[in-house]
């Protein structure tokens, strides 16, 4: 026994010295990690931040006596593949991992301060995606530390099973839980990454940025951020308790489960979990349609406790009032785009009055005066989801919070297909450009965008030398918009006129919806 004991320890005094030998490995709470360069940073990919049983609170990870070499990303979250078979390497439920860049370590207290810390949210609505999408590791390179996250998604994030045992109480949102677990490992880890617990951005784009929104609504997460950025993700998610509560029960009809054989939804293979969750939504609330401006279904749910209400049109929960925020859109997002093919006014004219009806000449009017040197295919092309939607948002927070608002439109276009779509910004704020040449002109709105994001992350605030004015926080009243594309300028109410009109039009889906709720 006493051969054993002196063993170990002799085990851990050379594990402690290598790392402190090797510049790339690190200590967490859970056990050593070894990172590698990334293009410049250090990289660390596939941590594991929690340990998940299905629709159970994520609970902390076993520690490990080894180094884990951490050069790989880790497995997604289980999601429609669409056909294509991964290894358990690359998908799991298992999937409660993290991502690490930074160039500041050995950290010491001698060694430099501690860097603002970015915690990236992925975008795929609450169904699917992955943190594998938008490496980090050019972004770090701006004084700041990088983390993203995966979480578990879709049915195996929120399903809703509360009402039929209390053991299940939160498996509705235990998919946020998981993101709630990774900010707390960012408290308990990153100052040994160089990173400063105290001053943490999460932003994230499209259902990322509703992520974003929905902690801001989220008591578990109050304390664990500082700052939020939220890109092209206000569509507005509209579960309620009651509509979650019914569509668990749909599962479990589906399932052909019974509330005294609960735990048999654990031996469910994920692929007929998945299709029993897809036909219970058909036969109860209802299945989303693509483009629709409003989601529902496997998502987060207020339920009192873990989330208090939905975000954005009515703005978020008082306890996130003193957190700034940094919102935007890009022009085009997911409108289908016109721009491959000739077109007229009076061709355009003829498709919009389809949508707009007797308001068509009001459309062209408010189009042509926020956008003077508009085309016919940009009066079909520019985004009727996104952008009438954060205008509302940003209308309610500027007036509501005690912190500042900024606002933001990504307009440039790609060579490719003319547009700036929905996500085309991903690689300007990431300073993922990959160019032949440092003299290409997308060069430069990289290198503006990511200081402008790690600027707001460090001091809550974007105004950089890289502005060519200052930019003010945004109210109802100035409107004030900055865009980022061939140019860098300021815009004041630019199209609320415009945005009014499709707002008045292309949500009546949304309008429907609460009626029926007020009934």
């Amino acid at each position: 026994m006493k051969k054993i004991i002196l063993l170990s320890i002799a085990l851990l005094i050379v594990t402690a010295g290598f790392a402190q030998k090797d510049n790339m490995v690190v200590r967490t709470e859970s056990g050593l990690v070894k990172g590698f360069d990334h293009e410049g940073s250090i990289g660390f990919l596939g941590i594991p931040y929690a340990k998940v049983e299905r629709f159970m609170p994520p609970q902390p990870v076993k520690k490990w006596d080894d180094i884990r070499v951490c050069d790989h990303w880790g497995p997604q979250a289980m999601q429609n593949t669409w056909g294509k078979k991964l290894s358990e390497d690359e998908m799991s439920e298992q999937c409660c991992v993290l991502n690490v860049w930074t160039t500041n370590i050995p950290f010491t207290t001698h060694h430099s301060p501690l860097k603002p810390v970015m915690v990236w949210l992925h975008g795929g609505g609450f169904d699917s995606g992955t943190s594998a999408w938008d490496p980090g590791m050019k972004l770090a390179q701006h004084d700041v530390v990088v983390v993203s996250v995966n979480h578990r998604l879709n049915i195996l994030g929120f399903l809703d099973l509360s009402t039929v045992s209390e053991k299940y109480k939160y498996s509705g949102n235990v998919g946020m839980l998981d993101v709630v677990q990774a900010l707390k490992w960012v408290q308990k880890n990153i100052r040994q990454f160089g990173g400063d617990p105290n001053n943490v951005t999460i932003f994230g784009e499209s259902g990322g940025g509703g992520k974003v929104g929905t902690l801001l609504c989220m008591p578990p997460a109050k304390g664990l951020f500082h700052k939020a950025i939220i890109m092209s993700g206000t569509i507005l998610n509209v579960n309620t308790k009651a509509m979650t509560e019914e569509l668990g029960q749909a599962v479990l009809k589906e399932l052909n489960i019974d509330a005294a054989h609960i735990d048999d939804i654990k031996k469910v293979s994920y692929e007929d979990l998945y299709a029993a969750g897809q036909r219970a939504m058909a036969a109860s609330i209802g299945t989303r349609q693509p483009g629709t401006p409003m989601m529902w279904g496997f998502g987060p749910t207020p339920d009192g406790e873990t989330l208090l209400q939905q975000p954005f049109q009515n703005g978020f929960a008082d306890i996130s009032t003193n957190i700034p925020i940094l919102i935007g859109t890009t022009f085009n997002e997911l409108q289908r785009l016109r721009y491959d093919q000739p077109m007229t006014m009076e061709e355009a004219r003829q498709e919009l009055t389809k949508t707009f009806g007797d308001d068509t000449d009001d459309y062209i009017k408010a189009f042509a005066e926020a956008y003077p040197d508009y085309t016919p295919q940009d009066l079909l092309s520019i985004d009727w989801l996104f952008r009438p939607k954060t205008i509302i948002t940003a209308d309610e927070i500027g007036e509501s919070r005690q912190a500042k608002t900024w606002m933001y439109m990504f307009t440039k276009r790609s060579d490719a297909n003319k547009g700036s779509v929905h996500g085309a910004e991903l690689k300007y704020c990431f300073d993922n450009i990959d160019v032949s040449t440092p003299e290409h002109p997308s060069v430069g709105l990289a290198d503006a965008m990511s200081h402008i994001w790690a600027r707001f992350a460090t001091v809550g605030d974007p105004n950089t030398s890289w502005l060519p004015d200052v930019w003010h926080p945004y109210t109802k009243e100035n409107g004030e918009l900055f865009e980022l594309g061939d140019k860098l300028q300021f815009h004041y109410n630019l199209d609320r006129k415009l945005a009014e009109i499709i707002d008045k039009h292309c949500f009546k889906q949304l309008d429907e919806f609460r009626k029926r709720q007020k009934q």
